[in-house]
């Protein structure tokens, strides 16, 4: 079979099945294709060449004509008059505002610019902090020696007093690297790091670090049907014999033997006989589906029925198939003649959309296996109760038939042949809901996520899949509607989508049917850009064809289907789901809130220790002009609440209880009110705890008190057991910042991850070597067992503080406020919104100006860079450019899914505009990636 497509009258076609040689003519812009990789983002920059070389190239008398080049028509003016110049000029200077205006104002990740936000926030706090305390030590030491004293400074006594001063300035530093939170980042990576590992076993493949934080917040879920939410496997679930209605298919002994043989032969032989099933290729797993859907299903039923079809096929080759009327969209029906072997005369299988083929029914075989008269009001009452419930199922109805010729009619007169019909039977098919699919979507909505479903079929059969999914509720308000009442409804009187009317749709929208990739693209942009409700909407796509990719790139989260998705799909995703199931997504929700919940347990933690260990240096250094905490033991403690910490709650494993609650939201604080109750609660205690040791501990354990030391005095019992103490709490308190939603039980789950077991346990044991052994290097010296088991059961008192805590209602306490806060709108900075700024970071706007400059002079260098390469190529237009590799691999910087077949020779060819236009790749034949034809000629074989 040959095939020339001319390029614009068959824009836009699709070769659904068939083989052979085509000669394919780029068909530009205008072609399913083209558009899709302009929504992608491919090829608008060669447009955009194109069209200044055309305004450049175009001479004065073709001013004001317009060449209309692969759909676009391109207005030529000339460079060289005043006139154009200033046209020119002025055009170029409103694009640039046009793109200052409507640059898209998306966070590189919402984590990411709250972290970075509350650190700069704290890490200030800090660094004054750090300097009063120094400040005021210089100044008290200065008045009281110099002033109340009345000593004078002498050259004797000024190493003394530089040691004094660089004392200060170490005590300072402790209070800076104890309140400045480094270890945010680490908690940020060692949490995502763990959860991708994690997530891999969940069948999701990370493929952009932030998706997996970002899929906590998600709101709106927009998935496909086939494959995602169905299993992609056509099966015979109904069937009507003999007089019968089978909910299911049943056993051969309850069908006539005739009439069994019959249907057998019929299904065996009316069909493609390239369609086949065949074993799995993976042990216990399905058998595959080879060939046409439907007519496996078929196949799929006679091997229910405990026959198989092969022996028929081999008895019955196809050369001795008399006649085959194929499948087509006028006769929706394929029928296959026998002659007849024992005697005289054909036998016809027909089969085909029941609607068709029982108006041609003048019989239909009974329970005897017998034919009987099949009048019009036999068809109409089989209609009304076999072939609507079917079609109410979301059944797909297929009627089987059959026919004998005494003589040979003419096979020509196809009115005459398909006609006068015995019906052997009526199946219903479907293409089953994954079992575990409506669980999963029901988790999604009691979580706060609304699932939509958004799929090329017809609305009945859509409506019918999202019932039994669980999308569509009894008694809920939602819509139901087809692409083109979509875009209708959508668009004003021009064709161009409003977001007004945009609004009044998505919220109730449910199933999307009859959808083009234009109408996913524009559904899941116009969800993301609308301002309704209070938050933006996070909004999760799913697709596995090139036609999603526009789709999968624009939303926040793109699933891409592992194992029928193409290239372009993969390559415009996020996440991976190596096994197509809607519930890996579910995982994927549970896994992102489990970030965000690791990320706050771990700053509940570490802001309580920041407070106490600030507040403690800074006061009892004002006091006693020392901190109770030497600069070692403060790393130590440091140490403890950062790098170790980290390592402990942020490898906290998700519960079903993430699913539990609503989305975060892009504006919701890190740090919520039941936070801060604990942050000061706990905080409150540690202080009381610390500072009774420091000024009475003496007493209590009867020992030398340890304040006012001399320079180098050796450490004392007194302020090792405050060490010791302090340490013991943050144990303690540690376990307490696994619950961060005022839970009871803190130790919930705790055997479920240990690592934080083993975390806790090793800096017990180290603390305990510091202690006993740690000697003059870390200020400590050697306690007694009494003196351990106190500050083993003061530690205690910090679970049985956190039960009292909890205990008190978040609701009264109305002077607590919530921190971590997302950058509102309205603070983004003007100088953000410049040409090319596709992605505002929230963490730079924090950073000073000199910064800003520093990082955007590095950006600029890059580009121009870019632009000398772009110019240097320039030089070849004209001439043998050098070998170019363009493809959509281009635009992506992820090359892991680059098929091996692009690296394959290529053969360059130059359009008429000189442009290379390159060998597609066999993936872009079957749907995977590959730059958008252009306008030469490449001849390829093909197979679908």
């Amino acid at each position: 079979m040959f095939f020339v497509l001319l390029s614009n009258y068959y824009s836009g076609t699709h070769v659904m099945e068939g083989s052979g040689r085509m000669v394919v003519s780029a068909v530009g812009l205008n072609s399913q294709t083209g558009i899709i990789f302009t929504l992608l983002g491919a090829g608008s920059e060669d447009e955009e060449k194109k069209m200044k070389k055309g305004k450049k190239q175009g001479p004065p008398e073709n001013r004001n004509k317009a060449k209309t080049q692969d759909g676009i028509a391109l207005e030529i003016q000339p460079l060289k008059s005043e006139e154009g110049a200033e046209s020119e000029e002025k055009e170029e200077k409103e694009e640039k505002e046009k793109k200052k205006v409507n640059v898209t104002k998306k966070e590189k990740s919402v984590l990411q610019g709250k972290l970075t936000r509350l650190a700069v926030q704290i890490g200030k706090a800090g660094l004054i902090m750090s300097a009063v305390t120094v400040i005021i030590l210089i100044l008290f030491f200065v008045i009281d020696t110099f002033g109340v004293q009345g000593r004078e400074w002498t050259a004797e006594c000024t190493p003394i007093y530089i040691q004094y001063f660089v004392k200060f300035f170490i005590i300072g530093v402790t209070v800076l690297v104890v309140a400045v939170p480094e270890g945010l980042p680490l908690a940020v990576t060692i949490s995502l790091a763990f959860s991708v590992k994690k997530m891999m076993k969940d069948n999701n493949l990370v493929r952009h670090l932030d998706a997996c934080e970002t899929m906590g917040n998600a709101t709106a879920i927009c998935s496909d049907k086939t494959g995602t939410l169905t299993m992609n496997r056509m099966t015979v679930v109904q069937a009507y014999i003999g007089d019968t209605h089978y909910k299911s298919i049943p056993e051969p002994e309850a069908i006539n033997s005739e009439t069994l043989e019959v249907l057998v032969n019929s299904i065996s032989i009316n069909s493609a006989y390239t369609t086949k099933i065949l074993p799995s290729e993976k042990e216990g797993g399905l058998p595959r589906h080879v060939g046409n859907k439907t007519e496996c299903a078929l196949l799929g039923m006679v091997l229910d029925l405990k026959r198989d079809y092969q022996p028929i096929r081999d008895e019955v080759p196809e050369e001795k198939l008399y006649k085959v009327y194929t499948f087509n969209s006028s006769r929706k029906s394929m029928s296959t003649v026998l002659k007849n072997t024992s005697g005289p005369g054909f036998r016809m299988y027909s089969k085909g959309a029941s609607e068709i083929v029982l108006r041609k029914c003048s019989h239909i075989l009974d329970a005897s296996g017998q034919p009987r008269v099949f009048k019009a009001k036999d068809r109409d009452e089989m209609v009304r109760k076999v072939i609507e419930p079917m079609a109410c199922d979301g059944l797909r109805t297929i009627c089987v038939a059959m026919r004998d010729f005494t003589t040979e009619p003419d096979w020509d007169n196809e009115a005459d042949i398909l006609n006068d019909l015995t019906c052997i039977c009526v199946v219903g098919i479907e293409d089953p809901v994954r079992p575990e699919v409506p669980e999963a979507i029901s988790k999604c909505q009691r979580s706060g996520i609304t699932v939509r479903m958004v799929t090329g079929d017809n609305i009945n059969t859509a409506r019918a899949i999202a019932t039994k999914c669980g999308i569509l509720q009894p008694g809920e308000d939602f819509l139901c509607m087809e692409g083109k009442d979509f875009n209708q409804q959508i668009r004003n009187d021009k064709g161009e989508v409003e977001q007004e009317r945009l609004d009044k749709v998505w919220p109730k929208l449910r199933v999307l049917a009859r959808s083009s990739p234009t109408d996913k693209h524009t559904l899941v942009k116009g969800i993301i850009d609308s301002t309704v409700g209070e938050t933006r909407q996070v909004v999760a796509v799913t697709g596995d064809g090139t036609n999603d990719g526009p789709a999968l790139k624009k939303a926040d989260v793109g699933f891409a289907m592992g194992i029928a998705g193409t290239d372009v799909a993969k390559e415009a995703s996020d996440i991976i789901l190596t096994d197509d199931n809607f519930t890996s997504i579910v995982k994927a929700v549970m896994w992102g809130r489990n970030v965000y919940d690791s990320i706050s347990k771990f700053l509940q933690f570490q802001l309580t220790v920041n407070v106490v260990a600030v507040i403690v240096a800074f006061t009892g250094a004002c006091i006693t002009q020392d901190s109770p905490l030497k600069a070692v033991q403060m790393l130590w403690v440091n140490l403890i609440m950062d790098t170790l910490a980290s390592l402990a709650l942020a490898t906290e494993p998700p519960t079903e209880a993430l699913l539990l609650r609503k989305p975060y939201g892009r504006d919701k604080p890190l740090i919520s009110r039941t936070m801060m109750k604990n942050i000061l609660g706990h905080a409150v205690y540690q202080l009381i705890i610390t500072f009774t040791l420091l000024f009475a501990g003496e007493k209590f354990f009867n020992i030398d008190s340890g304040r006012n030391a001399p320079l180098h005095s050796p450490p004392s019992e007194h302020y090792t057991i405050i060490f010791n103490v302090f340490v013991m709490m943050q144990l303690f308190n540690e376990i307490n910042a696994r619950k961060i939603h005022g839970e009871r039980n803190v130790f919930e789950g705790i055997y479920r991850n240990p690592i934080f077991c083993c975390v806790v346990l090793g800096t017990f044991a180290l603390q305990i070597i510091i202690v006993q052994f740690g000697g003059k290097p870390f200020s400590c010296t050697a306690l007694t067992i009494d003196q351990w088991l106190w500050c083993i059961f003061i530690g205690v008192g910090e679970l049985l503080w956190g039960q009292f805590i909890s205990a008190v209602p978040t609701h009264r306490l109305k002077f607590l406020k919530e921190a971590g806060h997302g950058i509102p709108k309205e603070d983004i900075a003007e100088e953000v919104l410049t040409e090319g700024a596709d992605e505002i970071d929230h963490a730079e706007m924090e950073l000073r100006k000199g910064q800003i400059l520093w990082f955007r002079g590095l950006n600029r260098i890059q580009t121009q860079i870019k632009v000398v390469n772009a110019f240097r190529s320039s030089l070849y237009e004209g001439l043998e450019k050098p070998e170019s590799r363009s493809s959509i691999h281009n635009f992506m910087s992820h090359p892991e899914f680059v098929p091996l077949s692009e690296e394959e020779s290529r053969v360059p060819t130059i359009d008429e505009d000189c442009v290379e236009i390159e060998h597609l790749p066999s993936s872009s034949r079957n749907g995977g990636g590959g730059k958008p034809p252009g306008r030469s000629l490449h001849s390829h074989e093909f197979s679908v």
